[in-house]
């Protein structure tokens, strides 16, 4: 049996290049199947209906290829805004990989040249990815400022009146309307993204610290202290990876023996990325919509979850998966018969079993299936959901 599906090689590349574990990466594509089922999809192939972009920009850009995932970053971030962010994953992969070079070996002054010109060329080529990332929104807030702080260039003729109508009731601004221009056209540096969060959607930092806005928080609570439990626990288990921020070689890896799973070296930019989400998300957004903004962005929820599964639940200790020797059944097998196919998933050996399963595993999975369904009966039923 394949663990991975031929035609889906995204997620199978990212997860075994940065976990570095087989069990573990099963597990996750478990969890994926589960609180996204896809009947086309095989037993551990990727949902094809999750996200795709943030997967196929970090698979180019493990495999070396910074200048793909650039372009890839870029049209996502021209879908979302948030999306400049990861211009982060290039810079450290490229000034890491350029460190990491220097390490171990003596510089004679002939190669000083060379060197430099090599921190040039990286120096220069990074600029030019985060600017192909960040010139979608540019080229946004270009047009935002063309159509609304320019003379002659609204569209109000176009707009129809009930439309018109609808937005003289909401106090929203139609480009061309009235004299006075918004006043966003008059700052130092223009930019309608910031003033429409700030006016419209209140967002600011601790804006939302209110106390009608308590069950918002709770709504948000499961994803905070996922979020936060996994970066104590890649901090607490890789102390010196983190204060020297991955750029100085341990032992084992020296060794070629690095820590595989998700306390891997390999994680660590991952974890960094979630952590400065979750902190700005947490007190400068509406918090109601933290889950879905690191699911959306951020592997470390999926993989943290499945982490805590693999160490922490017996059911899946019967493993035979990093220990082939052991003559045991291999993760997710079961004898009992449950139904065809069913065994396949250890998820669904859990959830088959229940009763059986420790607190934590409870609390994980409960947790994942009660948002999938509360938000699809909340959202079909056209109802407030995040």
């Amino acid at each position: 049996m394949e663990l991975w599906s031929r035609a889906d090689p995204q997620l199978r590349e990212v997860v075994w290049f940065v976990l570095r574990c087989r069990a573990l990466a099963l597990l996750l594509q478990a969890v994926f199947n589960v609180l996204i089922p896809d009947p086309a999809a095989d037993a551990f192939s990727p949902p094809r209906s999750g996200p795709r972009g943030l997967w196929d920009a970090l698979w180019q850009l493990e495999k070396g290829r910074g200048w793909l995932s650039g372009l890839l970053f870029a049209l996502a971030a021209g879908a979302r805004a948030n999306g400049m962010v990861n211009a982060g994953f290039v810079l450290y992969s490229w000034g890491r990989c350029f460190v990491l070079q220097l390490q171990g070996t003596a510089v004679s002054p002939r190669e000083l040249p060379v060197l430099w010109k090599q921190a040039l060329s990286l120096v220069a080529g990074a600029a030019l990815v985060c600017a192909g990332i960040f010139l979608p929104f540019a080229l946004f807030q270009y047009y935002a400022y063309v159509r609304f702080c320019e003379p002659g260039t609204g569209l109000a003729q176009s707009v129809p009146e009930a439309l018109l109508q609808l937005a003289r009731d909401k106090g929203y601004r139609v480009a061309g309307v009235g004299e006075d221009k918004p006043p966003w056209c008059s700052q130092r540096v223009p930019l309608v993204y910031s003033y429409i969060q700030d006016t419209y959607w209140n967002v600011g930092f601790l804006r939302y610290f209110e106390l009608r806005q308590i069950p918002n928080f709770l709504l948000a609570l499961p994803v905070t202290l996922l979020c936060s439990w996994a970066a104590w626990t890649y901090v607490s288990t890789n102390p010196r990876h983190c204060l020297t921020l991955g750029l100085v070689r341990s032992k084992s890896e020296e060794r070629g023996k690095a820590r595989d799973g998700f306390c891997g070296p390999a994680a660590f930019v991952y974890v960094v990325h979630s952590t400065a989400l979750l902190a700005f998300g947490f007190f400068c957004m509406h918090v109601q919509v933290l889950t879905r903004f690191l699911g959306s962005s951020s592997p470390i929820l999926y993989w943290f979850s499945a982490h805590l599964l693999l160490e922490h639940e017996p059911l899946l200790w019967t493993s035979g998966t990093d220990n082939p020797a052991s003559g045991k059944p291999p993760l997710g097998k079961s004898h009992s018969s449950c139904g065809k196919g069913t065994s396949d998933n250890p998820v669904v050996r859990l959830l088959l079993n229940w009763r059986s399963i420790t607190p934590l595993s409870k609390s994980i999975l409960g947790f994942f299936l009660g948002y999938w369904l509360l938000g699809l009966v909340l959202h079909c039923n056209f109802l407030p959901w995040t």
